[in-house]
């Protein structure tokens, strides 16, 4: 099959994924409006924080709050940017007792870390921007595009991770640190919280044991949302689609994520090749002696781009062989990143397994 549009038919949830650098922001977007123009409801979040998507969608602004796109019937599409840091403020203001102990939260140095440089927040910060759009009932389908991590269970992972903390002793015994709990919990955490102390500071882990304190009352109702997460994250409903180029190295990480995907039994719905080289076979033979500079010029840059794209095969053959995928699309390379709601449009009708339209502009 080679129609990405029947591959997540019946889709509430779309995630497309794969390495960075392949096209995934524009693939996304593209496949959104390929939904949206069947007469879906459609929203597509995206991590990738430039403004370009904003200018290629036609609207003024990109946000956290999704943001209606014009010119798209006979459905209705609506983007959005994750911004991890008001995400995670609103997760707090959700399940803070108060409003005072969701300030205490903010002001700690660790949640400061977090949202700005801790490993992981993005991709769970995605996830649960996913569930409260998903939550919300106003979307049909939400096309996902996710961080390019090359750890697939990272994201698959993230919601799982919050309830993981959740339930570790020394978080629980910090959460309630009478003396006589302490010492039910046994001097070797205090010797360790000691030493911890001596090597990384006082000061920073008393920030830590404060930052994890003010979340006492809270842990339930996290628990309770990342759990909700993971099994929107594994339903039928939710498709992997996996985007990636005919680079050596981004077939790699496609090869790698797909199987990682395949290893917590999530199927990968598509596969998607973006940028590959035309092919215009190899070329007439000439006689340079009777044949112009222009001429011989050309045939050899069509005999080149034909050495590319046999290239590219072997590595895309090899990709499709151990990615399980039931389709896979093909994109073809053009001269530029898509530039406006056309370019996109042309892609998506790629998507759709029909045959872009080839001209000066981006497809």
């Amino acid at each position: 099959m080679t129609n990405c549009l029947e591959a997540v038919a019946g889709a509430n949830v779309v995630v497309c994924c794969g390495p960075g650098g392949v096209g995934k922001t524009t693939v996304s977007a593209s496949l959104a409006i390929a939904l949206a123009e069947q007469g879906k409801r459609v929203c597509v979040m995206t991590v990738d924080p430039a403004r370009r998507l904003a200018d290629v969608l036609g609207i003024s602004t990109i946000s956290n709050e999704p943001s209606v796109v014009p010119a798209i019937s006979p459905g209705v599409l609506s983007a959005m940017m994750l911004d991890t840091g008001s995400t995670f403020d609103r997760l707090i203001d959700r399940y803070a007792p108060s409003l005072e102990q969701a300030e205490t939260i903010r002001s700690t140095r660790i949640y400061q870390a977090m949202v700005t440089s801790l490993g992981g927040t993005q991709e769970y910060m995605a996830m649960e921007k996913l569930y409260e759009l998903f939550s919300s009932g106003n979307y049909d389908v939400i096309v996902v595009d996710t961080p390019p991590t090359r750890n697939a269970l990272e994201l698959l992972d993230a919601p799982q991770r919050i309830t993981q903390l959740f339930e570790n002793r020394l978080f629980r015994a910090l959460l309630m640190p009478t003396k006589a709990y302490l010492r039910a919990f046994g001097l070797a955490t205090q010797a360790m919280l000691k030493a911890v102390s001596s090597a990384a500071g006082a000061e920073l882990v008393a920030d830590a044991v404060a930052f994890l304190q003010a979340f006492a009352g809270m842990e339930e109702g996290f628990v309770e949302r990342s759990n909700a997460m993971r099994t929107l994250l594994r339903a039928d409903t939710t498709r992997y689609v996996v985007v990636t180029a005919p680079r050596s190295d981004a077939v790699a990480e496609a090869m790698y994520f797909a199987e990682q995907l395949q290893t917590t039994g999530t199927a990968v719905a598509a596969l998607i090749v973006n940028r590959r080289t035309p092919d215009f076979g190899k070329g007439p033979d000439l006689d340079e002696r009777h044949s112009s500079d222009a001429l011989v010029q050309l045939i050899a840059n069509v005999e080149m781009l034909h050495v590319d794209h046999e290239a590219e095969a072997a590595l895309v053959a090899s990709l499709i062989d151990r990615a399980g995928a039931p389709t896979v699309v093909e994109l073809p390379l053009v001269a530029d990143d898509s530039h406006d709601l056309e370019g996109l449009r042309a892609m998506a009708a790629g998507l759709g397994g029909i045959e872009p339209k080839r001209t000066s502009r981006r497809e």
